[in-house]
């Protein structure tokens, strides 16, 4: 004598959706291990016997695979702790590396600094030895300028006297003329 899905249910603790979710998960139960007893479907003792052992084949079946994926993940570990190692070398050089080009950019710093420094202090000597060469040519211009001045005030006041001269010379002739004038009326 069989059982119904609902005697079993109790049976197992499971909910008669369970129940038929394992029926039919099993190849050809329902046409081995179902009959039809009014309205409601039986399951004979052995397919009674293999729904409680449901849980223990599939486990059975699970553990072949479970062994596989557990093999399989190992490998992938093994795989993926290979690969840790080579990025921690990489990381590592990259590392290095950035090490190495900080220390040559502060070098170069360094070096521009000192550049600048002794830039700033050619410069100054050079400003120094502008501003000497400048009063000097400032001298030498403030000379030869007060020279120049002097010759062009010489040369103005010589200038100036032979305008004289000669405006004394042009009066003295038409005072001359005047008279040569009145002389010559005078005798007519």
């Amino acid at each position: 004598m069989g059982k119904t899905i609902r005697q079993l249910s109790e049976e197992l603790k499971l909910s008669k959706q369970g129940i038929n979710q394992r029926i039919n998960s099993i190849n050809g139960f329902r046409s081995k291990h179902t009959y039809k007893v009014k309205n409601h479907l039986e399951i004979d003792n052995q397919g009674v016997k293999m729904l409680a052992n449901f849980d223990k084949q599939k486990r059975q079946e699970r553990q072949p695979n479970r062994q596989a994926e557990n093999d399989k993940d190992k490998n992938i570990d093994q795989i993926l702790l290979k690969q840790l190692d080579v990025k921690d070398q990489q990381i590592s050089k990259l590392q290095k590396s950035l090490d190495q080009q900080q220390q040559l950019q502060l070098a170069t710093l360094a070096e521009n600094r000192q550049l600048k420094n002794h830039i700033q202090e050619l410069s100054g000597l050079l400003e120094s030895s502008n501003s000497t060469q400048k009063r000097q040519a400032n001298d030498r211009e403030d000379t030869f300028s007060n020279n120049t001045n002097t010759i062009h005030i010489k040369d103005k006041n010589a200038n100036q006297t032979k305008k004289e001269a000669v405006e004394t010379h042009n009066k003295k002739r038409s005072i001359h003329k005047n008279r040569a004038n009145k002389s010559w009326w005078h005798f007519w």
